[in-house]
């Protein structure tokens, strides 16, 4: 397993007391924000939000999609994706084990 680095973040107390009201966690509240965030800048992927968050890949997938942080899959991606399965649809029929 890799070594952990503890970040330590200041706030004002007020905005403190804020989220303290609004998260039970605020450590937790903090630590998904990062995450959320670093997957949508596409500093983050979604394996390594997971690990971040101790998440099993669809708990990743449902804390992603409540946050309505999506795939970022363009018509270009779809495109690319349709020619490869062209490209490898003739030798997956002519496989003689069955696919499932």
């Amino acid at each position: 397993m890799s070594s952990m680095t503890r970040i330590g973040v200041e706030l004002p107390e007020d905005i403190a007391k804020r989220l303290e009201a609004a998260w039970p966690d605020v450590s937790r509240g903090a630590l998904e924000a990062v995450a959320l965030e670093g997957y949508r800048d596409g500093a983050l992927s979604r394996d390594q939000v997971g690990r971040l968050l101790g998440l099993s890949l669809w708990d990743t997938e449902a804390f992603l999609k409540e946050r309505q942080a999506y795939l970022a899959y363009t018509e270009y991606d779809l495109d690319q994706d349709r020619r490869d399965l062209d490209r490898i649809a003739p030798q997956l029929s002519s496989s003689p084990t069955p696919l499932r």
